[in-house]
């Protein structure tokens, strides 16, 4: 007999700053498979946003900054969407909260590393509640997270309520569903990559615009090679009239 399965909701409050919050200056090597997961969430938000319309920006590693005493206490999600992007972001070398032109990022996306996968389970949502993200997704390819709390998960997606509760909507190998995008979650190749799809079933994934450039040369192509068929064809049956025609002279 299988036993229940039983949720609950742990709500406890996160102060703004933490001693070992801290930003280190050390540059992190990021493998390939991380490197090639982020490069992909990042084109297909670049993606989403430009069909958007809006004023939204894609960045990858940009910094987060939310405590103006404490400037090295922060954030560098691997992804994030600013909406709406602040007026100096061409030139954006991280967001400071307490400036009314910049705001949190409304998402951010964070691959867990397997040099480090403590600090996305443990430390990630609790800063991100910190910083007042509106979303955050946490994406394990290799599944390398810690055990503790029911772990590890290949996605997690958290969510800011309208009452500023931060809470987890979902932990689980997908898909899952993110409020900011109206959209799914799905693991794709072998779970070393995370793809967007319109819907719960994954049969409409979201394209980047390299994608999207390619799928209509693609379609353009078919089409002028079923038209190239249909011109040979008929040719051939001119050809086959016009030999019955000689035949019966």
């Amino acid at each position: 007999m299988s036993q229940a399965v039983h949720r609950a909701i742990v709500q406890y409050d996160v102060a703004r700053s933490r001693d070992g919050w801290e930003i280190s200056e050390e540059t992190i090597p990021e493998s390939v498979l991380h490197d090639e997961a982020v490069e992909l969430l990042k084109a297909l938000l670049a993606a989403w946003a430009a069909r958007a319309g809006g004023s939204a920006r894609v960045v990858r590693n940009l910094a987060v900054r939310w405590d103006e005493a404490n400037p090295r206490i922060g954030v560098d999600p691997d992804v994030c969407v600013l909406s709406p992007s602040p007026p100096d972001a061409q030139d954006l070398r991280s967001v400071h909260t307490w400036l009314p032109e910049h705001a949190a990022p409304a998402l951010a996306v964070e691959v867990v590393s397997e040099t480090n996968p403590h600090k996305d389970y443990s430390l990630a949502p609790e800063k991100y509640a910190a910083s007042a993200v509106g979303e955050l997704w946490i994406f394990d390819p290799l599944r390398c997270g810690p055990r503790s709390h029911g772990g590890p998960f290949r996605i997690q997606v958290w969510s800011r309520t309208p009452d500023e509760t931060f809470v987890r909507l979902y932990a689980g190998e997908g898909p899952a569903f993110s409020p900011t995008l109206g959209a799914w979650l799905v693991a794709s190749d072998e779970g070393r990559k995370l793809r967007i799809a319109a819907d719960e079933a994954a049969t409409a994934f979201w394209l980047t615009s390299e994608e999207s450039e390619r799928a209509a040369k693609e379609t353009e192509r078919a089409a002028k090679d079923t038209e190239r068929a249909a011109k040979e064809q008929a040719l051939a049956r001119v050809a086959e009239l016009e030999a019955e025609l000689a035949r019966r002279r």
